[in-house]
């Protein structure tokens, strides 16, 4: 049966060759008097990107401060950071420049000035927010989609050498008022960057795709027609990573599979994947499109039997697999042939293709972590609880 839903996208695109040049005319048109420019790398200062923002915001007579420093897997002490800097210097807009990593820290960011208190209250489900600072996006990775969701992921700091504990605060009040999006800011991109977006830009739409709570034929036809697409230039862009069509196609493909688009109609969709990866990123600090890649296989044979024709309808809509044969066999061709994917654009498709080997205590942490995050009651093909998320982590090694 196909479910009521919402669809909001109120994030205005700017989409295409030096779009960034009109950062300092949206920002002002959106109220910003006074501007925190968040960023990760170097990089944006060095290829002159940030250069040329601060260029667009003068000229519209918009001061701004700035901090870097954003990780993947963007750190609670960071955002903590850039609360207090911004109070400091009375900022009353955000504007994001860089990939998944630092909108999200941004978003955080944006919670704290908005609502006062301890930020980490939202993530860690004590408080709910009721506002968040207005925010802009310059887009350099095509990966999580945060220029357009209503999603942001934060890790919690832990030990030296361990990233800590990752989680996310979805509300409609963190969607950014405006994404600049230029395919150029990613061509200077690491093949494993690249790669490891392209899969987050699948997995997102895998989640919505890959559910029991109802679903539209159109919203399958988009679901499945981004997938191929982004498969396709993902595999385009390890052999031309200067490839300007490749990289927009991607780019456009990132926002589309995190702004609602591809869930309409359905439960909301499964998640699971993402909620186990959590758990492998604040533990590991591992890549996240990566650690999706790595754990994707066996959650999928693990579930698959619940639901079998929507996994069938993958295997024959997206993965090319011919339509005939019992369920069984054709949906263990399409995970084969999607595990084979994720190997051809160098991504791994277990831990220790990852580069993580988890001991006897870090298998039993991963899955009470993530059994406490998720309420012990995970998915939508397969209810998981705590034995089950241990069963996959075990059966991923």
């Amino acid at each position: 049966m196909i479910q009521n839903f919402i669809y909001n996208t109120p994030t205005r695109v700017v989409f295409g060759a030096d779009s960034v040049k009109s950062v300092g005319t949206l920002a002002k048109e959106f109220g910003a008097t006074k501007v925190l420019l968040h960023y990760g790398s170097e990089r944006v200062q060095k290829n002159g990107l940030m250069k040329t923002i601060r260029e667009a915001l003068d000229q519209e007579g918009i001061a701004h401060v700035e901090l870097g420093g954003v990780v993947p897997n963007p750190r609670l002490s960071k955002v903590y950071e850039g609360i207090a800097l911004a109070e400091k210097e009375g900022v009353d807009f955000l504007i994001a420049v860089g990939g998944g990593s630092v909108v999200d820290s941004l978003k955080a960011i944006g919670y704290g000035l908005a609502n006062g208190g301890d930020v980490w209250d939202f993530y860690d489900f004590k408080r709910k927010p009721a506002g968040c600072m207005p925010l802009g996006v310059v887009l350099t990775i095509s990966a999580a989609g945060s220029e357009m969701s209503n999603s942001s992921v934060i890790t919690k700091d832990g030990l030296p050498g361990i990233a800590g504990i990752k989680r996310g605060c979805n509300t409609e009040f963190c969607r950014a008022k405006f994404a600049v999006m230029d395919p150029n800011l990613t061509m200077t991109l690491p093949e494993y960057q690249t790669m490891s977006g392209a899969t987050d830009i699948m997995m997102h739409t895998l989640e919505r795709y890959l559910s029991s709570g109802g679903h539209m034929e159109l919203t399958d036809e988009l679901a499945e027609g981004l997938l191929r697409t982004v498969m396709h230039n993902a595999k385009i862009l390890l052999d031309d990573p200067q490839n300007y069509e490749a990289r927009a196609e991607v780019m456009w493909a990132s926002s589309l599979s995190h702004n609602g688009l591809t869930g309409c109609g359905t439960d909301g969709g499964d998640w699971a994947c993402h909620r186990l990866e959590h758990e492998l990123g604040g533990l590991y600090d591992v890549a996240h499109g990566a650690g999706l890649a790595a754990v994707w296989g066996t959650w999928a044979r693990y579930v698959c039997k619940n639901d079998p024709a929507r996994f069938r309808k993958l295997s024959v809509k997206v993965l090319g697999i011919p339509d005939e044969g019992p369920d069984d066999e054709v949906i263990e061709k399409g995970i084969c042939a999607m595990e084979d994917f994720f190997r051809s654009i160098h991504m791994p498709t277990s831990l220790l293709e990852l580069g993580v080997d988890p001991t006897e205590e870090e298998y039993k942490l991963l899955a009470k972590n993530c059994a406490a995050a998720t309420g012990n009651n995970l998915g939508s093909v397969r209810k998981l609880h705590e034995e089950d998320m241990e069963a996959i982590f075990r059966a991923a090694r």
